[in-house]
């Protein structure tokens, strides 16, 4: 039985909404027309609801193994289908960390099993994430490689990971934290850690790293990809390498998008992430950045932790916040309603954009692709409730807040992996 999804609508390039009917079978798109008369199809009924493809999130945490009570892979990968994810980048700081053949594997086999959606595992750069001693790259075979939650602290072993990486045509993808200037901070040292009597992490914690690791991949030839950039400085340092036509490319979270240092109320821990909220100025920053291409695409870095981990003040929790499940309607709401930007911009930043940066299958609605789709409504105004979380995790500041654009549709591989409508809706 195929599927037919009437009454969508879609957005063209030029950001023009278009009626549309879209069959699936064989897990492929087969036709695309103003109407489909169905035949032997279940019908899901979209009535304008926007149809578009597939997000793509190079940057989330599903802890397993190691932190189950935070996160699963099965709840994780449930959790971005809600949010209208059909592919994701897990990141390698669990327990055991994928560090050989073998935990690497471990973690396939979990992935395989649970998952409901594409995901794609990090290896780490080097041994349990803080060692000097780098993995066996070419054995492990991973899509990228990365020790994010720590910098790479030592030039030499960055470099020669950049080496490795780049003959075997691989991403680097960098947590920069220089951690002996990070001085035990907990939050952006400006205003508001001061003000709160918190010890701040200074800009230079990111941007430091981030100069450096360029100057390397170039000499590497390395693809170098920049975590969840936070500062101005960072957003220099990324802007002067790409004039110089080295290959770095960088992500930015909604969360540092939306939020500066003055937004945090009190020493609450539910705005404690790393890196930091920062500056108006950096916030200011990273949004031109993403708007004139030196930020190339929005990643969530979703991180759950427990309720009971982020109840206490800055200095006594762990930093991270989720973010998955409500990305899309947090830029839909805040960016493309405002104006600020296109809905044609944000789809490429959450989908395409990711997925050819990493060489992952790109989500495309044409006929002939594989059907990896989401379907938003872009009208229906929504209280994001934590009572409605996929997560185990509901450590977000963004809890109460009003948007549109929230997923009620999402299919990976032609199957429907997330549903709010039902069938013949």
């Amino acid at each position: 039985m195929g599927l037919l999804l009437q009454n969508a609508k879609i957005n063209t390039r030029a950001n023009d909404l278009l009626a549309c009917d879209v069959l699936i079978e064989d897990g492929h798109i087969v036709e695309m027309a103003t109407s489909i008369e169905p035949a032997d199809h279940q019908v899901v009924n979209l009535d304008g609801r926007l149809l578009a493809p597939g997000l793509v999130d190079v940057h989330v945490h599903f802890r397993e193994p190691g932190f189950t009570d935070k996160e699963t892979i099965k709840t994780g990968s449930r959790a971005a289908a809600r949010g209208g994810f059909v592919a994701v980048g897990a990141m390698p700081n669990t327990n055991p960390v994928p560090d050989t053949v073998e935990n690497f594997q471990a973690i396939q086999a979990i992935i395989d099993q649970d998952a409901v959606i594409d995901v794609y595992h990090y290896a780490p750069i080097t041994h349990g994430l803080r060692s000097d001693e780098l993995v066996d790259m070419e054995g492990i075979n991973a899509f990228a490689y990365t020790n994010d939650g720590v910098g790479v602290q030592t030039a030499g072993v960055m470099y020669e990971a950049m080496v490795e990486a780049a003959r075997l045509g691989k991403p680097i993808v960098a947590h920069t934290e220089d951690e002996s200037i990070l001085y035990g901070g907990v939050m952006h040292e400006g205003i508001r850690n001061k003000e709160l009597g918190l010890p701040g992490i200074i800009g230079a914690v990111e941007s430091s790293q981030i100069a450096r690791d360029i100057l390397l991949a170039q000499e590497a030839g390395v693809h170098y990809h920049v975590c969840h950039v936070s500062s101005k400085e960072s957003v220099a340092m990324i802007r002067l390498g790409k004039q110089l036509g080295i290959k770095v490319t960088a992500e930015v979270t909604p969360h540092h998008l939306l939020l500066n240092e003055m937004d945090i109320p009190e020493d609450q821990a539910i705005y404690k992430m790393n890196p930091p909220l920062r500056g108006q100025a950096d916030q200011e920053s990273l949004i031109e950045g993403l708007l004139d291409g030196t930020i190339d695409i929005i990643a969530t870095d979703h991180a759950p932790h427990t309720r009971q981990e982020k109840s206490g003040g800055f200095l006594d929790s762990p930093f991270g916040i989720v973010g998955i499940e409500t990305s899309f309607a947090m830029i839909y709401t805040h960016f493309v309603e405002t104006g600020k930007m296109t809905l044609a911009f944000a789809l490429d930043r959450m989908s395409s954009l990711p997925a050819q940066l990493f060489n992952l299958p790109v989500p495309r609605l044409e006929v002939g692709a594989e059907a990896n789709l989401a379907v938003f409504d872009l009208e229906r105004d929504y209280v994001i409730d934590p009572a409605d979380y996929q997560s185990k995790s509901d450590n977000t500041p963004f809890n109460g807040e009003n948007v549109r654009g929230m997923c009620d549709l999402t299919i990976c591989h032609g199957e429907i992996v997330w549903n709010q409508l039902g069938g013949d809706h």
